[in-house]
């Protein structure tokens, strides 16, 4: 067969598995060979065992023959970010203490991927326990660039081919950042939309569980799968099965209006990303228009970094106590700023969140969305560090959904559109970054 069938979204190949034009098995084989052929250059694996995957192919494909009901991810081959837990393969953190740590079963995201007819096909590298220490990947565009962090593996394994979706975790910018980068989409849903029953927790009050996918409809799918209330994880709110797919297909009752927020951090973009974004606002004309954020935003992005670090030092510091030689000094030094955080001032951060978010939805009530960069400008060189989630962490503080479009580029190297919308609100985000997308499609012709 001539086809790339690596190269099929997610929902093209679960519909073609369903419908029998192609087989799991085939699907699965051509993902492993863009495996074998890409990764070791790009490292973007941490585990993989391709007889598995391939005896679960099969296994899916006999089951559709036999008539049993099939998922709407059936057969599909997914990667799961090494600090979410999988029953068959090595969960490690992408740390040396953790190193042969095998979990005894699937997170609960795992789980539900799996109840819907996914393959896990193997565990994608992460930074140091999901910080900022980098891991081996290499950014597919360049390998002389990062493809940020912490999600590094997922987005570097969905860019290429490989895989054509990943699950990554987000504390700060660890999705967003790391699909701008690599030139696809990244969604970091409402906070408590997706379980973190058994994914690596370093901050209760920001880690959140995203997707990194090539189109929109394979986001809404993903998360649609996931999006199950779980008792087990406390902040995960109560509501209806999940619709995001059916949202985002339907036509916007009227034209999006945006909100082009250069945001309290703005000097920290760089001049090829200041320019772009200018001129996608310009071409926008009236559906777009610049908002500045109250002055109580001012500092909002010390205060997300106040809660990291604090959080960090609780679900770290038992690792910091006994194995400190075996973590990196950033990891150290980050760990000992957290211990060194006050009560008082941690508690004052965790308050302010609904306090800021409140104030936020008066640009809510007129706007669709935000649109801000995802990033300062396109991937820095692979040994300046994974880059800067300054545009990403008030964000994941605030607990909206945020994606990363990748709209733009810069020297050949993509930089990445951000959409930020309302708490609980994730379908109506989606739709809006549908109509953004042909909106430009229809410009450029």
């Amino acid at each position: 067969m001539d086809e790339d069938l690596a190269g099929l979204a997610a929902h093209d190949a679960a519909a073609r598995i369903a419908a029998g034009t192609i087989c799991a098995e085939q699907l699965m084989e051509a993902c492993l060979a863009r495996i074998a052929d890409r990764d070791p250059q790009l490292h973007a694996f941490a585990h993989i065992d391709p007889q598995r995957a391939m005896k679960l192919a099969r296994q899916a494909d006999a089951c559709r023959g036999q008539g049993i009901g099939t998922g709407p991810l059936h057969g599909v081959p997914v990667a799961i970010k090494d600090v979410i837990d999988t029953g068959e393969l090595p969960t490690e953190y992408g740390s040396q203490i953790f190193a042969g740590r095998q979990a005894a079963e699937d997170a609960a995201c795992v789980r539900q991927l799996r109840q819907a007819g996914a393959i896990v096909i193997g565990k994608t590298v992460t930074t140091e326990l999901a910080s900022l220490t980098a891991g081996p990947t290499r950014n597919p565009h360049d390998p002389d660039h990062t493809p940020g962090g912490s999600s590094s593996g997922s987005a570097a394994a969905v860019a290429t081919g490989m895989v054509p979706l990943a699950l990554g975790t987000q504390t700060a910018g660890s999705v967003l950042r790391p699909a701008a980068y690599c030139g696809i989409y990244g969604f970091k849903p409402t906070f408590g939309l997706i379980s973190r029953a058994g994914v690596l927790m370093q901050s209760h009050t920001l880690d959140t569980v995203g997707v990194l996918a090539r189109t929109i409809e394979d986001i809404g799918l993903a998360v649609d799968c996931m999006s199950a209330q779980d008792p087990a994880d406390k902040d995960c709110w109560p509501r209806s099965s999940g619709r995001l797919l059916d949202i985002l297909a339907q036509e916007p009752p009227v034209p999006p209006l945006l909100a082009f927020c250069k945001t309290p951090v703005w000097d920290h973009a760089e001049p090829d990303m200041q320019d772009a974004l200018a001129e996608l606002s310009a071409e926008l004309g009236d559906r777009c228009e610049q908002v500045d954020l109250p002055p109580a935003f001012d500092d909002i992005a010390e205060t997300q970094a106040l809660i990291q670090w604090a959080e960090n030092g609780w679900y770290y510091g038992p690792l910091y106590d006994r194995a400190k030689d075996q973590l990196s000094k950033g990891m150290q030094q980050r760990l000992e700023t957290g211990f060194a955080t006050s009560a008082r001032e941690y508690l004052h951060a965790v308050n302010r969140r609904d306090i800021l978010y409140a104030a936020l939805e008066d640009v809510f009530q007129r706007f669709d969305a935000i649109i801000c960069p995802a990033a300062p400008g396109p991937a820095p060189k692979f040994e300046e560090g994974t880059g800067s989630p300054i545009f990403n962490g008030f964000w994941t503080y605030l607990g909206v959904p945020t994606l990363s479009m990748p709209l733009l580029e810069a020297n050949g190297m993509p930089m990445g559109v951000q959409l930020i919308g309302p708490r609980r609100d994730d379908g109506r985000l989606l739709r809006t970054a549908r109509w953004l997308e042909r909106r430009l499609q229809v410009m450029q012709v």
